[in-house]
């Protein structure tokens, strides 16, 4: 099926279609998620959120990009919009527990694991997925679309709605930022 046929039977909502479109994008849309939240009940919840927006707003898509980057955006906002909401709810709750309410922490990480990454190096995954939620939000998104999803410079500046020598400097100071903070680490 081209995507044009994907689009029109999105657009007529046939069944068949949006299972070909979770089909094709269940595992980028949930590896995207996972990459930023660095959670995995929290990415499956996103990947869902994702697909029921695409579902609901496909009549809006006015197909200036490809279809992939319209759900790669929504997913890293939806992602984004996840982990800001997070830190407010855990602002929140310090300050609860500053006044006496509980000294219990609203959030405990899972151990971490990426489907991309071998079961040996897990755990220097674990360590480097740590160091990369310590980036600046917008140089997170673009190492993690590049390194991670293996997108190319052109996809993350229309996912970001920046430009391709934008995506450049985001990476190059992310990577400037993860080797200074990975040399900071005890050996």
């Amino acid at each position: 099926m081209t995507e044009q046929e994907l689009l029109f039977g999105l657009r007529h909502g046939e069944e068949s279609a949006f299972k070909e479109l979770v089909t094709r994008f269940q595992d980028k849309v949930f590896n995207t998620a996972l990459g930023l939240l660095q959670h995995h009940t929290e990415a499956e919840d996103i990947a869902q959120e994702v697909f029921i927006q695409v579902y609901r707003s496909i009549q809006n898509f006015k197909g200036e990009s490809l279809l992939s980057t319209w759900i790669y955006r929504i997913t890293v906002t939806k992602s984004l919009d996840h982990l800001r909401s997070k830190k407010r709810k855990k602002r929140f709750g310090f300050l609860s527990s500053l006044f006496g309410d509980n000294n219990i922490p609203l959030y405990e990480p899972e151990d971490f694991n990426h489907p991309g990454v071998l079961q040996e190096k897990k755990e220097d995954a674990a360590i480097l997925f740590k160091v990369i939620d310590l980036l600046p939000e917008n140089q997170r998104t673009a190492f993690i679309l590049n390194k991670v999803e293996d997108l190319s410079y052109r996809e993350i500046a229309a996912i970001l709605n920046t430009t391709e020598s934008a995506v450049d400097s985001l990476l190059q100071r992310a990577k400037g930022n993860l080797r200074k903070k990975l040399n900071e680490l005890p050996p």
